[in-house]
């Protein structure tokens, strides 16, 4: 279908998928570029394409809709409108997530738990939208290959302590976490980028764990943090 019209009413239900609530709404969320487009593809979810080069897509449109639809300062050739991705059962190692505010964090954070064999990410209710374009476009993709669930942290972390190993970020009483030993899954717990994590968690750590680094630096930025903590923990299983 060809619009040209910024007044359509496909171009106003794609301009309010930028807003969180409606796509809570709906189930629905947009993606931009042909990169994130193929990985979206390979899991079913795509809707609908728009386009201003294909005239084949399900949308073909002017470049003054699609710069009203899209989130960036260079529009792309093509955006899709996305199923949102079921929750999964949890298998594997997981890391958790409280009160993470800079979607770019997020997105990198999903993207290095892809790359490490942490299968599943939990989202404290208090952390960025999963769905905020900045998440998605930092994750490269990988949102659509890792299975997240939002949870209340406290409530979740009491059904996990009996199956998994918590661990909890602390970079004054933490061990070097080259030196943690486990037998069993992992939960790793990262808190916000200020604050750290929240007191009321902290009673479920079986260990509390650190990076070791020069002092001269106090601390990492979280999404680095919780990189180099997943690749260290992946690669103690490894040995």
């Amino acid at each position: 279908m060809k619009i040209e019209s910024l007044t359509n009413t496909h171009v106003k239900e794609w301009v309010k998928l930028k807003n969180k609530k409606y796509r809570d709404e709906v189930g629905l969320f947009l993606i931009e570029g042909d990169h994130l487009i193929n990985e979206a593809r390979k899991k079913n979810l795509i809707k609908e394409i728009i386009s201003i080069t294909n005239e084949q897509a399900d949308f073909y449109v002017t470049k003054e809709i699609m710069k009203k639809i899209s989130s960036q300062v260079s529009i792309a050739n093509n955006i899709a409108v996305c199923y949102k991705i079921k929750e999964q059962e949890l298998k594997g190692n997981i890391v958790l997530l409280d009160n993470i505010q800079d979607p770019g964090n997020l997105g990198t954070i999903i993207r290095s738990a892809v790359a490490f064999g942490f299968k599943n990410i939990i989202l404290s209710d208090d952390t960025v939208d999963l769905y905020n374009d900045k998440v998605i476009r930092a994750s490269e993709g990988m949102i659509f290959h890792i299975n997240v669930l939002r949870k209340n942290l406290e409530l979740f972390l009491e059904e996990l302590k009996q199956n998994y190993q918590i661990l909890i970020t602390d970079v004054m009483q933490g061990e070097n976490i080259k030196k943690i030993k486990h037998t069993k899954n992992i939960a790793l717990i990262i808190g916000n980028e200020g604050n750290g994590v929240k007191d009321n968690l902290k009673k479920y750590a079986n260990n509390f764990v650190k990076i070791n680094m020069d002092e001269t630096c106090e601390s990492l930025n979280a999404s680095i943090a919780a990189s180099i903590l997943m690749y260290e923990i992946m690669e103690s299983k490894n040995e």
